[in-house]
């Protein structure tokens, strides 16, 4: 049965020792980070990272990120990054940011599903740090959920699905930003936004001066190989039904929202809303994307308990953070999507 460790209040040096027992012997272990919760594995170890793939359901076409503590193990892995990489490095490391750089033989193909680059993050959540930096291995970890479902944000939303598929989970309370991190991979000199997160296109011109967002962020297509987790048609989905709606004005939310829904439907919109429906939960405030980002996950899994025939979620506008709730929420409904 897995274990479930709580270090939200301290870290516990005799539990770390188990952990690192735990990863060295090729075991899976769900920890927190400042984005999602991530299940890992030894990234130096082909074994142990197939058990990941195994236990989500995850495509052998979806490559993981490898997860650092620090920057000498960065240079193990990958070649040396060429001065654009290394302004970026410097800016978001560590932090909610995930860099595509030329790998390293150490790393196992199936961790890069063939692909001769890797993403690498340094996550700046303590628990996660002290972990990596314990046991001194690189993990690999997607998100800690069953492929195309939402990802994990607290612990009671994913411990059922993993129970017996991980040897320990641990507890480090929510996490604080509750969306993956951004992905970013430097084309022809230009960083492209693969998949978008808490670091925005506006963060990343203000290091380089220039940015760009890959055009698949906002596009429907089932691309048959990519270079970053989140890249896939559907994912992130509740067992619901979604339609994704967004207005260019309150009355055209509302309009929206009475045209489309039906007398079981469930609304996960902003709080500014609420007042207008039944069958409402709030997602937060209009104004607040960092409120809705750190709840939309969570929400989407509160949602299917409801049991309705139909999700209809209020989208926000494709700038700053709600470009990434933009892209999580279009995969989330499958792109079945309005707009007023």
């Amino acid at each position: 049965m897995t274990k479930i460790i709580d270090f939200k209040e301290n870290i516990d040096e005799e539990q770390l020792k188990e952990i690192s027992t735990s990863f060295h012997k090729g075991e899976l272990v769900i920890f927190p980070t400042e984005t999602v919760y991530g299940i890992g594995a030894n990234a130096l170890d082909k074994d142990a990272v197939n058990s990941i793939f195994i236990a989500k359901g995850r495509a052998q076409d979806n490559p993981l990120i490898v997860h650092i503590s620090n920057f000498d193990m960065l240079n193990t892995l990958v070649e040396e990054p060429n001065e654009i990489e290394k302004k970026l490095i410097d800016a978001f490391m560590p932090g909610p940011f995930t860099i595509i750089l030329k790998k390293k033989d150490i790393i196992p193909d199936n961790v890069t599903c063939g692909l001769d680059t890797v993403g690498i993050r340094f996550p700046e959540n303590d628990i996660a740090r002290e972990i990596i930096e314990y046991i001194n291995l690189p993990i690999a970890a997607p998100s800690a959920n069953i492929s195309s479902r939402p990802s994990g944000t607290k612990i009671d939303d994913i411990k059922d699905e993993f129970n017996n598929k991980v040897d320990i989970i641990i507890d480090g309370g929510e996490t604080k930003i509750g969306i993956e991190s951004t992905v970013v991979k430097v084309i022809d000199g230009i960083p492209t936004i693969l998949r978008p997160g808490k670091i925005t296109p506006e963060d990343i011109k203000k290091v380089i001066g220039i940015v760009k967002v890959d055009e698949h962020v906002f596009k429907n297509d089932n691309l048959d190989k990519v270079e970053s987790p989140g890249m896939k048609y559907k994912h992130y989905a509740p067992n619901t039904k979604c339609l994704l709606v967004y207005g260019t004005s309150e009355d055209n939310y509302i309009d929206l929202i009475n045209s489309n829904k039906t007398d079981n439907t469930l609304i996960l919109g902003f709080n500014e809303h609420k007042k207008y429906f039944d069958n409402f939960i709030s997602i937060g405030s209009i104004n607040n994307l960092d409120e809705i980002s750190h709840n939309i996950f969570s929400l989407l899994r509160k949602a299917d308990q409801y049991n309705p025939d139909l999700i209809i979620i209020e989208g926000v506008k494709k700038e700053g953070l709600g470009i990434a709730i933009m892209n999580r929420l279009l995969r989330a409904s499958s792109f079945n999507y309005i707009e007023k």
